[in-house]
């Protein structure tokens, strides 16, 4: 079966190499990445994980099961997503200042959204609350992580920052602080104390980019 084309002719992997990927539809992206044949496939499976919660949340299992796409098009389409979240936080990321609790859910959301655990990064900041290193200290389960405030400072003493912001996400889309959130803040806010590092808020995302600030709270 020949590859089908788009409105000006071209197929879809043409299209792409010519620098004009914006002109196609999502389907057409999607058969790019699982073959030149699949613009159907591909039109069946945005209708089971649509853009772009549903996309976002697909796993390799949720893909193998439409026929044509098997292991090597599911890896190609799960690495062009991991791809665009690691890309949006990239852009996100340069020379970022981080005052208020929507400038973290702006450079965390993107890559934060349709995880299915809970995810736990610390953004280190100089004098200015400019990003300095954002690190993942840790990767818990549905509903917790484990974070021990020696991982957490270890990086933000290596890069001398001035403070730091906690962020985690909530898969289950709830971003009200547990009680054990509240008790981790405050843990951490003393050990910035000890360390002279500040620690300047602690925001939880849900998956639909809802979030708290347990400053703005009160709960430090």
């Amino acid at each position: 079966m020949a590859p089908r084309l788009t409105g000006n002719g071209r197929s879809p992997r043409d299209a792409v190499l010519s620098g004009r990927s914006d002109a196609l539809s999502d389907a057409a992206l999607i058969s790019v990445l699982i073959g030149e044949n699949g613009e159907e496939r591909a039109r069946a499976l945005l209708e089971a994980h649509p853009v772009p919660h549903g996309l976002w949340r697909v796993s390799a299992e949720d893909l193998v099961v439409f026929p044509g796409v098997g292991p090597a098009g599911a890896a190609r389409v799960l690495a062009c997503l991991e791809m665009s979240r690691r890309a949006s936080v990239w852009r996100s990321g340069a020379r970022t200042s981080v005052s208020t609790p929507e400038d973290v859910v702006a450079l965390c959301w993107p890559q934060l959204r349709g995880a299915d655990r809970e995810h736990f990064w610390a953004l280190s900041l100089n004098t200015k609350n400019h990003l300095v290193r954002m690190v993942e200290v840790s990767v818990g389960s549905l509903n917790a992580s484990i974070v021990h405030p020696r991982e957490l400072f270890k990086e933000a003493v290596r890069v001398s920052a001035a403070s730091i912001v906690i962020v985690h996400n909530h898969p289950s889309g709830d971003a009200t602080p547990s009680g054990a959130d509240i008790q981790l803040t405050r843990r951490l806010v003393k050990a910035g104390d000890v360390l002279g590092i500040e620690l300047l808020d602690h925001v939880i995302i849900g998956d639909d980019g809802e979030h708290s600030s347990l400053r703005d709270m009160g709960f430090m």
